[in-house]
């Protein structure tokens, strides 16, 4: 089988060809301000690959909240045309091909069930670190939606009786109280280097990102039960997470002396490539293929 897969963001569109497990032929665009020409742009593509491969099908990874019984894209993106109107039936008509359309986060937790970091497993949780908290919730090996498309919308949860996940568990907000606290403009990577080579308030603040992160990991845990939490999200990148993230872990179930076991965390193994893996990985279960 040969899909065509598309990965919607905020500023480009990228695209591949989808076969045997693997991607091939993939390429890019700026993302269009506008319907019309994100139309166009997209059926160009789709022709092309038909012209020149056997496309059976377009796997789609889209930002918002995807409605795949009426084929509305809701909530909110950086793309608000792409929002509240059968969309789903608009391009599989444009297309001249089946469509499948998921959340992109939700197909980053696809990708690492089906080929990566949590290959072989049925339960999985995926948690993104980004500008919020966001993530995935993978039940029995498919994507948890929830009645109102939140399943994985971890950044709500409250930490303490003023702050969300989102407030607490981001790099961006722990710089942005660093600078508030110290009158400089540094980026997370830089305060957490300054963290590491003994800054008080630097250190401070890195302990606050981690024991929330790890706070939240615990609580979902005990929540779900998965087999595997997957971190994604720029800070994943940094080797000393994991075992940082453990040491916090260890501190909360020394106060929750009844847990039992400690959650399994690891990193997600795909980045760039993981929305268009997913979105593949989406097409078959739609159409059991």
């Amino acid at each position: 089988m040969s899909l065509l897969t598309i990965d919607i963001g905020g500023t480009s569109i990228k695209y591949a060809r989808f076969a045997d497990g693997k991607l091939g032929e993939e390429g890019a665009f700026g993302t269009p301000d506008n319907l019309e020409q994100f139309y166009q742009s997209l059926t160009a593509v789709v022709e092309q690959f038909k012209e020149n491969s056997d496309v059976c099908g377009v796997a789609i990874s889209s930002p918002g909240a995807v409605n795949k019984a009426s084929g509305v894209i809701e909530g909110a993106s950086a793309l608000p045309y792409i929002h509240d109107f059968e969309i789903h039936a608009e391009l599989e008509k444009r297309f001249g091909l089946p469509v499948s359309i998921e959340n992109d986060a939700n197909c980053a937790a696809l990708a690492e069930v089906k080929f990566g970091a949590a290959k072989g497993l049925s339960d999985v949780l995926l948690l993104v670190l980004g500008t919020g908290v966001g993530g995935s919730v993978v039940m029995n090996g498919k994507v948890h939606h929830g009645k109102h498309l939140f399943g994985g919308e971890f950044g709500f949860m409250l930490m303490d009786d003023e702050h969300s996940f989102s407030d607490l568990g981001t790099t961006i907000r722990m710089a942005e109280r660093y600078n508030k606290r110290t009158g400089e403009e540094l980026d997370a990577i830089e305060i957490f280097e300054k963290a590491f080579n003994g800054d008080k308030i630097a250190n401070e603040e890195k302990d606050i990102f981690l024991y929330n992160v790890a706070k939240g990991i615990f609580n979902l845990t005990y929540c779900f039960d998965p087999e595997r939490v997957i971190i994604g999200g720029g800070v994943s990148q940094a080797e000393w997470l994991i075992p940082e993230l453990q040491k916090q872990l260890k501190k909360i179930m020394e106060i929750i002396e009844v847990a039992t076991f400690m959650p399994e965390i690891v990193t997600c193994e795909f980045r760039n490539s993981a929305n268009l893996i997913g979105a593949a990985v989406d097409f078959s279960q739609t159409y059991n293929k």
